[in-house]
């Protein structure tokens, strides 16, 4: 996967360079440091020359642009005129999340006066926030000290909200068997997915995916069998000719998508069975695509899928989630769905089981079915109302579960809300949220609300 591209701008003042020029050299090795840090991020950072004046602002940015950066991460080595670099600022398309940190950790009385210069770019973040904001520009804020708090991380996680934002357009999700009868709470057309995210919607050709499936061969299929034995608890009662019939399903949706170059996709259970070419629900291969990076949504959500991708792709342990269950009494909820979750957010090896299933003629279903990670993560809802597409972000905390010996055959996990549980459902429906989500490990509600931000998106936090 190709990393994820940052325009690293070091914002100054011509003055200082005017009256101390000897400010810098101390500047630029902090400067250099910071890169470092995001570098370390998993980040390619574009490095630039401090900019004190508008046409210096004007040619970093444009350089950030031709390279293809995805964000732009602002560094105020100390106070800067804002009307200097607003121009190239407000006009630029990139994303903007500013990292305001210093060199000092404790700045106390018996401080060394002389450190002031190489402190005090907090106003001048301030002078840039007030004009970005008065010019309608988005951006995200990441604020402490760079070796005592979260400052790196946190803008790490906003740079990736930020790329996720903009790996949505021109993505395409490919949808097996339209929408479940009768769910509407998530259906969207593919024209409006074209016109408010740029994403095209494939909708699978029934002889294309028998033939796919006729293509595939007994060797393939062993292959597969065999390297689950590395990822799975295998039980030694399964029934090997109908695990063969779901891997060869499997093996289907995997071609389909890479002949189709999907970034995510969407299965109605109801179709999945021979009439439409496919031996059964293929559930592994719904969860082996999460994992590889791959988007998911049941029931034909092509909405979610395609966001599930991106955030799968931006924060690696993300996750297609459903709410369930409430367990009023320990002030949590039971969350699952049929056999589909992003095995890295798996607490431990999945069991694959059959399970009955009686809703088609398919041959039985396999899953390998575990328990979500114990953990912070932030619950996601995308979701319309009467005036377009809507995020809702909460912090959560998965639980950790012991003795839930009854669940084995159950994607599931507990997951406790920072508010209690009424409030949490109440809110939910008030806000017209839908039965889908996903689930986001190691972020913040910011972080989800700046990406919902950038697409243009309402966006609530409860």
């Amino acid at each position: 996967m190709q990393k994820i591209k940052i325009g690293f701008l070091p914002l100054y003042i011509k003055l200082y360079d005017d009256t101390c020029a000897s400010l810098r050299l101390k500047l630029e090795e902090f400067y250099e440091k910071m890169a470092l840090k995001l570098e370390d991020e998993g980040f390619d950072v574009i490095r630039t020359p401090f900019c004190r004046i508008e046409t210096e602002f004007i040619n970093a940015v444009k350089e950030y642009e031709e390279k293809h950066a995805d964000c732009i991460v602002t560094l105020h080595m100390a106070y800067s005129p804002s009307l200097e670099s607003a121009q190239a600022l407000l006009h630029t398309k990139l994303p903007i999340v500013v990292m305001d940190t210093t060199m000092t950790y404790a700045f106390g009385p018996d401080q060394d006066p002389d450190e002031i210069d190489y402190n005090h770019g907090i106003h001048g973040v301030m002078d840039f926030c007030n004009i970005l904001k008065r010019g309608g520009k988005i951006f995200a804020v990441a604020a402490g000290h760079w070796e005592n708090s979260d400052v790196i991380m946190e803008t790490a996680q906003f740079v990736r909200a930020a790329a996720a934002a903009g790996a949505i357009r021109g993505s395409k999700v490919g949808v097996f068997g339209g929408c479940f009868d009768g769910m509407g709470d998530f259906q969207v057309t593919p024209e409006e997915m074209q016109k408010c995210f740029g994403v095209e919607m494939i909708e699978a050709a029934y002889d294309e995916i028998r033939r796919i499936t006729e293509s595939i061969t007994k060797e393939e299929i062993e292959a597969e069998i065999l390297a689950d034995r590395d990822s799975f608890i295998l039980p030694v009662e399964i029934d090997k000719e109908i695990y063969k019939k779901n891997t060869r399903a499997c093996l289907t949706i995997r071609k389909w998508i890479a002949m189709k170059n999907l970034d995510a996709f969407s299965v109605n259970f109801f179709k999945a069975c021979p009439a439409y070419g496919l031996d059964t629900m293929p559930f592994l291969e719904a969860c082996k695509a999460m994992t590889r990076g791959i988007g998911y949504a049941g029931e034909g959500d092509a909405m979610d899928a395609v966001f599930c991708g991106v955030l799968i792709r931006a924060f690696g342990m993300a996750s297609f989630v459903e709410i369930f269950c409430p367990d009023w009494k320990d002030n949590r909820i039971f969350i699952s769905h049929m056999g589909e979750m992003n095995y890295n957010t798996a607490d431990g090896k999945p069991e694959i089981r059959m399970r009955q299933s009686n809703y088609t003629d398919s041959v039985m279903p396999i899953a390998g079915y575990a328990c979500y990670r114990p953990g912070s993560a932030v619950y996601v809802n995308i979701y319309r109302d009467e005036d377009g597409f809507c995020l809702l972000a909460s912090p959560v905390e998965m639980q950790k579960i012991h003795n839930d010996e009854n669940f084995r055959s159950t994607i599931r996990g507990w997951m406790k809300p920072h508010i209690p549980v009424h409030d949490f459902l109440r809110k939910l429906s008030e806000h017209g949220a839908t039965h889908h989500s996903i689930l986001v490990y190691d972020a913040k509600p910011e972080q989800l609300l700046y990406f919902g931000k950038l697409l243009n998106m309402k966006v609530y936090e409860i």
